[in-house]
């Protein structure tokens, strides 16, 4: 830290940490941020660098002397804002360890990364030391996450974010959600808080993003600014690429590009498809290979009780035979039901997909999002999912 004059002490630093909406909430925030004035910068899985010129990162968090780099770039850059995501390994590993965060921010805690962490409880004290011993000046977090519940318990100066229209707030700053409204472009949120109330008119699609807005709207709020930038400035927001990207052509199918790779974001963007499908859902996924193997079969129960047909397929396979993996995930399916199908081959399963799609149907290529490669052995092709599903629309 010294050695590059303290960076983050120049800067307005946020991080984000949690199992899922690490990538949104430090992208909302650095978005947010530039509307509001700021020259903003963020750190993370899809890169590092100023909004809008990031270059590709290696790991969600680098190594600490790699963080400290990144900052003194930004600092020299004009940056006076920057949200960093902070992963559960960057904190184990004391990465993160000499930075001065303004605020932190907790989404939530899933069953990830188990294969490094072993057991939730080390996965969760992990990410508590984000909030005990590096001392960040606000604490945000999710209520709605029981870890968040139990952690606002013992943070005093904790700030509750909840979705739900009957939270009672025991902290001394909360805000939550009085009402939701989904529609296909967005959400419409009634929100209370202790600094007072609005309505946020969302473009971001989904249930889970409503979370992902609310914190970062916490914290812009918990950072100073009114209600009315926020209102004037919420409807230019982006999601992120990848994330729950829609794809849509006049008289043909719907198809929504997502990073879903653990059964709870799986299970999260069907319920929320579910929410404005009009017809069916054909739902086209896999599992990495080299990867935790405990999450197949949860994640194949899910894509076919949720979806209307599945086509069970390959993600990056890496080292692994793609047909074992699909084994795999085939062990948490309903055998004696008809509506799953396994195409090894990516490209040919998100064809099928789209030529058995009907104009009023939804289709969802889970797993890869915003990568655009596919990992075979140890060899990286060229592979987008949002690039083939665009070519086979077109060619429909």
């Amino acid at each position: 830290g010294q050695f590059y004059d303290n960076p983050s002490e120049k800067l307005t630093l946020v991080g984000v940490t949690g199992t899922n909406g690490k990538t949104t909430v430090s992208q909302l925030l650095a978005q947010w941020a530039t509307l509001l004035g700021h020259k903003a910068a963020v750190m993370g899985t899809i890169g590092n660098g100023l909004l809008g010129q990031v270059k590709e990162a290696k790991n969600t968090t680098g190594s600490a002397v790699e963080v400290q780099e990144n900052l003194a770039d930004f600092v020299k850059k004009g940056a006076d804002f920057a949200s960093i995501e902070v992963s559960s390994h960057g904190l184990v590993q004391h990465r993160v360890e000499a930075l001065k965060f303004k605020a932190a921010i907790f989404t939530n805690l899933s069953r990830d990364h188990l294969d490094y962490h072993e057991t939730m409880e080390k996965y969760a004290e992990a990410k508590k030391r984000f909030f005990v011993d590096l001392a960040p000046e606000l604490q945000i977090l999710n209520a709605d996450d029981p870890i968040g519940a139990a952690w606002l318990s013992e943070l005093p100066n904790g700030i509750a974010v909840s979705c739900h229209p009957d939270f009672h707030p025991t902290s001394k700053q909360w805000l939550y959600a009085t009402q939701i409204r989904f529609t296909h472009e967005g959400a419409v949120i009634d929100v209370a808080s202790s600094w007072g109330n609005c309505t946020l008119h969302s473009p971001l699609i989904g249930a889970f993003n409503v979370s992902n807005l609310l914190l970062a709207t916490a914290v812009l709020l918990a950072l100073g600014y009114s209600f009315d930038d926020l209102i004037r400035t919420v409807s230019q927001l982006k999601g992120v690429n990848g994330r729950m990207e829609l794809i849509k052509k006049a008289g043909k199918p719907t198809v929504i590009v997502d990073y879903a790779h653990t059964p709870d974001a799986l299970e999260n963007i069907l319920n929320t498809a579910k929410g404005f499908a009009k017809s069916n859902i054909i739902t086209v996924f896999g599992c990495g290979g080299d990867r935790d193997t405990t999450k197949r079969p949860l994640m194949g129960a899910i894509a076919q009780k949720l979806s209307d047909v599945c086509i069970v397929t390959s993600d990056n396979p890496r080292t692994e035979d793609p047909q074992l993996i699909i084994e795999d995930i085939l062990k948490g399916l309903d055998k004696n039901k008809e509506n799953y199908r396994v195409v090894v081959d990516r490209r040919e399963a998100i064809k099928e997909a789209i030529e058995m799609a009907q104009k009023d149907d939804i289709v969802i290529i889970a797993g890869k999002g915003h990568e655009n490669y596919q990992i075979l052995g140890k060899v990286k092709h060229h592979f987008d999912d949002k690039e083939i599903a665009q070519e086979f629309l077109n060619n429909k």
